[in-house]
């Protein structure tokens, strides 16, 4: 049957933990240089509405890896949604591809090309939320601190997609997951209630860095102004200059704290260059962690058709 990953909350915990395994095997036969072709003769049409490095890049060659092949579509190539129907596309893309896979602004947009493909839908990014990051997110702290469960997470700057999906993951993993950011920047309070209506994680949404910070085992930021939203980077910058990632607000954390960022980093805002290049620093780690990240997801999707 016919599954999408759309949203953390598509899968369930068991699902989710399998799937960080599946990718832990992947990336050591890709190692070894043994990577299965598991998606041999598969084709994916991948469509990108926002510039890209590591999406783009990590999604090609992970496919590739795999032994499948992928055909990228810009906005350029036809305005889906105005020249021809958002119904219409995945009808006919479902017809030609194995996979449609979308980085893209509007979370809508990637619910309704789920809703009428009849072939595996992955969120690649939208200004909602960022699951395949997330994903990569969890392989590394598995990784780095041999645990997933009851991992002490602090995410400090602007509430964003990144924001939304760590409460999302923290839905089917128990986490002790702490958000500090600016009163003008809230996370969706709403979801934070969900979540925390759930009980499977401890949330606390706060207003001071250093009282987030406190005892985490893992630091997360972001940029203070997403893509599409340059145009209130000044007014961030005001509001938000109490968390920035840097070599004080670290004093408050365990002493071996992991540092994470999903780049691109705007280094000197969100985050200090002597924290980003220090030796607690993983962000290189999660970065190629997307590959084997996105190899799982796509080998998943293809075992459950």
């Amino acid at each position: 049957m016919k599954r999408d990953f759309i949203s953390i909350l598509d899968w369930t915990s068991e699902e989710i933990r399998d799937n960080l395994n599946l990718a832990v095997e992947l990336k050591q036969q890709t190692k070894a240089g043994k990577c299965p072709q598991l998606l041999q003769n598969r084709t994916f049409g991948l469509f990108f509405h926002k510039p890209s490095l590591r999406t783009r890049l990590s999604f090609e060659v992970g496919i590739a890896q795999l032994g499948g092949t992928s055909i990228v579509l810009s906005e350029q190539d036809f305005k889906i949604g105005e020249r021809e129907t958002v119904s219409d596309v995945a009808r006919v893309m479902s017809r030609y591809v194995d996979g449609i896979l979308i980085r893209t602004f509007s979370h809508q947009l990637v619910l309704d090309l789920a809703k009428h493909a009849t072939v595996p839908v992955v969120n690649m990014l939208t200004d909602f939320n960022h699951p395949c990051q997330v994903m990569s997110d969890m392989l590394t702290i598995k990784e780095k601190l041999g645990r997933i469960d009851n991992v002490r997470i602090t995410y400090v700057g602007d509430s964003n997609n990144m924001t939304n999906s760590w409460l999302n993951i923290a839905a089917r993993i128990p986490l002790d997951l702490r958000i500090a950011t600016a009163p003008e920047t809230l996370p969706d309070m709403e979801l934070v209630r969900k979540i925390q209506d759930i009980g499977l994680s401890t949330i606390k949404v706060t207003h001071s860095a250093a009282e987030a910070v406190e005892g985490a085992e893992v630091l997360y930021t972001d940029v203070w102004a997403s893509m599409g939203e340059k145009d209130k980077l000044s007014e961030r910058e005001r509001v938000l200059q109490e968390y920035q990632i840097n070599s004080s607000l670290l004093q408050y954390a365990e002493k071996d704290a992991l540092i994470l960022h999903c780049l691109p980093a705007e280094r000197g805002k969100e985050i200090t260059d002597e924290v980003i290049e220090g030796p607690q620093s993983v962000v290189f780690d999660q970065a190629e962690n997307r590959l084997h990240a996105q190899k799982a997801i796509l080998t998943q999707l293809e075992q459950w058709r």
